[in-house]
């Protein structure tokens, strides 16, 4: 190395003492934390809650001598007796939510969610059912995934409690037992729901929960009540058209004061829901009650449900207002407070097939529920020539090829603890076995801007409808023409925000091609404009009231008769 070379400088590693691991079968024992913590925590919480419930049936329960070399069996009885559920690949009416509990079936003493033992599950003993690998424990005993893997794709038949001593409890291993007595909870629990729907829909919608076969449907100001058991809660979520969400029923106590609404929330067991490891948003909304601020009552039942879960579980949960793995609804009525679990996660109206949207559009519920009170023959032509983006043919579609609405989005209880995938798909799957191949009549879609027929042409693709299932059509409404000798028209026409002005000129003109055009039809119109019917210069049979967002509308009903209009041209 010459003169003129820089010095370089060397790296030296120093070494540092280690401390020495305390042996294996030492007193020091190892500390955890994070996920694994919440985990064992969780197990030790399952284990504690089972005893509790084993020591209340064996109060109640019935025993049945013993036999030589066998040990005492305890039975519990059955809350409410099921029908058998045809097995995977069967048809049957899908219609007809599977295990749902009839009014005749249920005894009249059958505990709620609100009385009902809590059940716990590990985080650990959720995720399982998601694992590729599903070898034995280390242990070498049965695999703990078993129970829940007999259950998917099987029909819930009449429950019967596995076996227990009636000196002492079975033992918890892995988990196993508690996933037991949580499969006879859901089989068996009865839940009170509320569905909420636009109002002007409550008799629709408690007409369409009697068809799906559910119990004790009572329609109220902008919702109906009713029971089911868990799979009729995700039955409920997958076929109701008309319902905005389905909530259900968790807790209830009389409300004075906002403290009392922080009691109600920390004796929720909500750990059965969902714990720490989920993202959590509350919503309250009230109806004549005396609290100053909702605002605060909201912060409080948050606060109530997070005191509770990090109490239990360590942790509590992290908000999230954009999209929570869990929600809960808070309604406060004058001297009461109710607190729900929502089910559905985002608005059922979402279908997630309508991106491109018009002026004016309607929500896919609302679209439905104009059907249905139209009276519209899923089997009878359907014609709206003021399409828009196409939702009210969309929605026809679906009910007339057996679409149920919620196919192809995701739902909340989806990301809840207990979740059974397996058996949810079971339930989609028989769904998809009864989508019809093709309309038995046309449905046909005309509008003035072609921009809207190309967003219509668009939401039918994402809604799986191939082209020639609905006819879009760029054209005038007054020059249309029947495609079959009877029909209906439901329409959503320009008013309010999608018309500059009032237009008397155009409603006439519409109102001639109608009576020469469309003799035999129906004609149902929904609009803001209360003097539709004399712009019209027809008698309106029926109107119903019904909003549309903000806007308090009326859905007109019109009978067109042939040869008993003169000529207004």
């Amino acid at each position: 190395m010459s003169e003129q070379d820089p010095e370089r400088k060397t790296l030296t590693l120093k070494t540092r003492a280690v401390k020495p691991r305390p042996a294996a079968g030492g007193d020091q024992t190892r500390a955890r934390i994070g996920a694994r913590a919440r985990q064992v925590a969780q197990l030790k919480i399952a284990k504690e809650k089972l005893s509790r419930l084993q020591a209340t049936g064996s109060e109640h329960s019935t025993a049945e001598p013993s036999q030589e070399g066998k040990p005492l069996i305890v039975r519990r009885a059955p809350e409410a007796s099921y029908g058998d559920r045809p097995r995977r690949g069967q048809r049957v009416d899908s219609r007809a939510p599977r295990g749902e509990v009839r009014a005749d079936s249920a005894r009249p003493n059958e505990r709620t969610n609100e009385h009902t033992p809590r059940r716990e599950h590990s985080d650990h003993e959720h995720r399982r059912a998601d694992t590729s690998q599903r070898g034995e424990r280390a242990t070498g005993g049965p695999r703990a995934d078993e129970p829940a893997r007999a259950n998917r794709g099987s029909a819930p038949r009449e429950p019967t409690p596995r076996p227990a001593s009636a000196s002492k409890a079975l033992p918890l291993r892995d988990g196993v037992q508690t996933e037991r007595a949580s499969a006879l909870v859901l089989d068996t629990e009865i839940f009170h729901i509320f569905a909420p729907c636009p109002t002007g829909l409550e008799e629709a919608l408690a007409a369409e929960l009697d068809a799906l076969g559910y119990a004790q449907v009572q329609p109220t100001r902008a919702g109906c009540h009713f029971v089911a058991d868990w799979w009729g809660v995700q039955r409920a979520n997958l076929y109701s058209r008309l319902a905005t969400r389905i909530l259900v029923r968790v807790g209830q106590a009389p409300v004075q004061r906002e403290d009392d609404i922080l009691e109600l929330a920390q004796s929720i067991g909500w750990e059965r829901w969902f714990g720490a490891e989920h993202t959590l948003r509350v919503d309250t909304s009230a109806v004549k009650s005396p609290m100053q601020s909702l605002q605060y009552c909201n912060l409080r039942a948050k606060d109530g449900i997070c005191d509770r879960l990090r109490d239990l579980e360590g942790a509590r949960p992290s908000i999230d207002t954009v999209r929570p793995d869990a929600r809960v609804h808070l309604f406060l009525s004058h001297d009461t407070g109710t607190m729900y679990l929502d089910t559905s996660g985002e608005s059922l109206f979402k279908r997630g097939w309508r991106l491109d949207k018009g002026d004016a559009p309607l929500r896919e519920n609302l679209a439905a529920g104009l059907l249905a009170l139209s009276g519209w023959d899923p089997e009878a032509a359907l014609l709206d020539p003021f399409c828009g983006s196409g939702t009210i043919l969309i929605e026809a579609a679906w009910i007339a090829l057996g679409v149920p609405p919620g196919i192809t989005r995701p739902f909340g209880f989806e990301r809840l603890r207990d979740h059974d995938p397996g058996r949810w798909e079971d339930l989609k799957d028989e769904a998809r076995s009864r989508i019809l191949p093709e309309l038995a009549s046309p449905l046909i879609g005309i509008d003035a801007n072609p921009e809207a027929i190309e967003a219509a042409r668009r939401n039918a693709e994402r809604a799986y409808l191939t082209e020639d299932t609905i006819q879009f059509e760029l054209g005038d409404a007054r020059d249309a023409v029947a495609p079959a000798p009877s029909g209906w028209i439901v329409t959503n026409p320009p008013y309010g925000e999608r018309l500059d002005e009032e237009d008397v000129e155009f409603w006439r003109e519409w109102s001639a091609c109608l009576k020469n055009e469309f003799a035999g039809w129906q004609v149902n119109v929904i609009t803001s404009d209360l003097d539709l019917p004399k712009h019209l210069r027809l008698k309106a049979d029926r109107r119903t009231p019904i909003f549309n967002g903000a806007l308090d509308c009326r859905l007109f009903n019109f009978e067109l008769v042939a040869n008993s209009y003169r000529d207004d041209r």
